[in-house]
């Protein structure tokens, strides 16, 4: 049934090829109406509230949530504007930007999957200090989800025999699940999502170090003052004891899958330095040859991840393939159903967004820049950061070249605020839930959804604070 479903899809598209191919005309902002945001505005909110309301249903059922609302633009769209138009759009979301960005979640999460860290560690102060120090470099080398699974399960080990460990699993999430991916494209979606629209490699490692730098300095202290008020808690009480033993060495195993890990830096550095001026053009789109290149490289490291690692190491990583078919599933929906929320914010003032633009821009017809950063932020931390970031990126005019240099503190509002505030919340970010998922089944009594979010804006507000006054106005 695949293969038959796959071979009417070729023949569809070999038939509408031609004729889309000549007209290559993109979808026109001004002329549309906001009613076809909606299906976009559905899928946001179902995955933000859904998985809490109807935990049971959206667990089994979340991928024809999505395709309801795919068809739910999709429908409508290739019957009011026509096959060639929704051909074109589609085919130029799914070649630019889909296809892409899952691929490289897919490389990220299944060489991260084979690397396994042994032993048992002892969590003090100083050592939990340090595996969130290291988790928030690794974040932006190896992505916040490769990150954050690789030690969530190690940092869980060394603190199973503390009562007091649920800030440890909180201010993870704020640093390794989000914060440290804010340094390169491989950290964090939203930034990959604007190096595949034209953001230089290191343009986020130079541009946004000294915001990170800015929370790291508070974070990591904070952390470690209150871990250490918590540790010195525990002395009178009687110790709890260590499920997990001391018998096997510290150690990490499936090292090697870390020059692979070098090898999907390899491939996205090629794709950005590699300039042959070879496009093909694919249903009207033109996709260029180091692009392909890339995508092809991370496949090709990812089956050599399954190949070289040991069925033991995956299964003690508690790896499976759910989450990233549900990121699959229901990013597939996000970037179909976008499509005319990008069209009509690229229509600015002359759009049906224009209050939206005049909520960032000031009299002048400049940027308001911590409007970016916040709006960027708050949405973010409520729905989901990479389609966030698209939203706000094509607000800002969605050209990289001139955010890169005229309005370089815009991008990197935008930037900030879309990969730090995804921490304010469980569903922020990708990892945010797999952690929490994880540390629940550990037996850590993780707070509730606006516990957490006590918790974010007790310590993080204040910091975001702080970065507007220092950076963004």
């Amino acid at each position: 049934m695949r293969m038959r479903a796959l071979l009417a899809a070729a023949m569809f598209v070999a038939a509408v090829t031609p004729a889309f191919a000549a007209e290559g005309a993109a979808l026109d902002g001004a002329s549309i109406s906001l009613l076809w945001g909606l299906p976009f505005a559905g899928m946001l909110l179902s995955i933000a509230i859904m998985p809490l309301a109807a935990g049971h249903f959206w667990h089994h059922h979340y991928g024809k949530v999505a395709l309801f609302w795919a068809l739910a633009f999709l429908v409508p769209f290739v019957l009011l504007k026509g096959g060639d138009l929704a051909i074109y759009e589609v085919g130029h979301a799914a070649l630019l930007e889909y296809i892409p960005f899952i691929i490289l979640l897919f490389t990220l999460f299944t060489i991260s999957g084979g690397i396994l860290v042994t032993g048992n560690l002892h969590g003090s102060p100083g050592v939990n200090t340090s595996i969130l120090a290291i988790g928030t470099v690794l974040a932006s080398l190896i992505g916040t989800t490769g990150a954050s699974m690789v030690l969530i399960r190690p940092l869980l080990r060394a603190n199973d025999d503390r009562r007091y460990n649920v800030h440890t699993v909180v201010f993870f999430i704020f640093l390794v699940s989000n914060i440290g991916g804010s340094l390169t494209p491989l950290g964090d979606p939203p930034l990959f999502l604007g190096f595949l629209k034209g953001v230089d490699f290191f343009w986020t490692t130079e541009h946004l170090f000294h915001d990170t730098g800015v929370l790291v300095a508070i974070l990591l202290p904070v952390f470690y003052l209150l871990d250490r008020y918590f540790y010195a808690k525990e002395e009178n009480l009687q110790h709890l004891v260590d499920p997990t033993p001391d018998s096997e060495k510290l150690g990490l195993r499936g090292v090697r899958n870390i020059p692979l890990l070098a090898g999907v830096i390899g491939a996205i550095l090629l794709s950005a330095l590699w300039k042959p001026g070879i496009a093909f053009d694919v249903l009207g789109t033109h996709v260029e040859l180091p692009s392909v290149a890339r995508d092809v490289i991370l496949v090709i490291l990812a089956g050599i991840s399954l190949a070289i690692t040991p069925t033991f190491i995956r299964e003690r990583n508690g790896f499976d393939w759910e989450p990233i078919r549900e990121v699959a599933k229901l990013f597939a929906s996000i970037f179909l159903t976008i499509i005319p929320v990008i069209a009509i914010l690229k229509a600015g003032t002359a759009g049906p967004m224009s209050g939206l633009v005049d909520l960032v821009t000031n009299d002048a017809g400049g940027p308001v820049n911590a409007g970016y950063f916040w709006l960027t932020g708050l949405l973010s931390a409520f729905l989901d950061n990479a389609p966030t970031y698209l939203v706000f990126f094509n607000l800002a005019g969605g050209d990289a070249q001139h955010l890169m240099n005229e309005y370089r503190v815009t991008l990197e509002a935008i930037s900030a605020g879309a990969v730090f505030m995804g921490a304010m919340t469980y569903i922020g970010n990708a990892p945010n839930f797999m952690v929490l998922a994880i540390a629940r089944s550990r037996g850590v009594a993780m707070p509730s959804f606006f516990g957490y979010m006590a918790w974010s804006g007790a310590v993080l507000l204040p910091c975001f604070a702080l970065l507007t006054w220092l950076f963004f106005v």
